[in-house]
């Protein structure tokens, strides 16, 4: 069974960091575009950044703050969080795809169950 696990998401205050991690299973995802995406209360979920080999994009609203990488041995893609903000609160959720232009549009084909993570201010 193929599944995405995230964890690491939790309260943290403005200006304090947290990584939140991806550990996949049931096949190897060396080959997907592995991407983060975070959900607020009553927003569209959006695509905060994504990795496959030396590709990476970040979202404007999180460059230079947030640092996404994988593990291809173990499986597992982090997301470096720093200088959070409020608005970052959010549900997280990791996502693998063949294509980032699937990644970007949401058509991915495998989502994790997402894990919460609040800035306080």
């Amino acid at each position: 069974q193929v599944q995405l696990q995230e964890s690491g998401g939790g309260v943290v205050e403005a200006g304090g960091s947290l990584r939140v991690s991806c550990a996949a299973s049931g096949r190897t995802f060396s080959t997907y575009f592995m991407g983060w995406f975070r959900q607020a209360p009553g927003k569209e979920r959006e695509l905060v950044s994504a990795i496959r080999w030396a590709f990476t994009y970040y979202a404007d609203s999180v460059k230079g703050r947030f640092t996404i990488s994988r593990d291809n041995a173990e499986n597992t893609v982090y997301l470096q969080m720093n200088s959070l903000k409020p608005e970052d609160t959010a549900v997280y959720y990791c996502a693998a795809a063949l294509s980032f232009n699937a990644l970007a549009t949401m058509r991915c084909d495998y989502w994790g169950q997402g894990t919460q993570v609040t800035v306080s201010s």
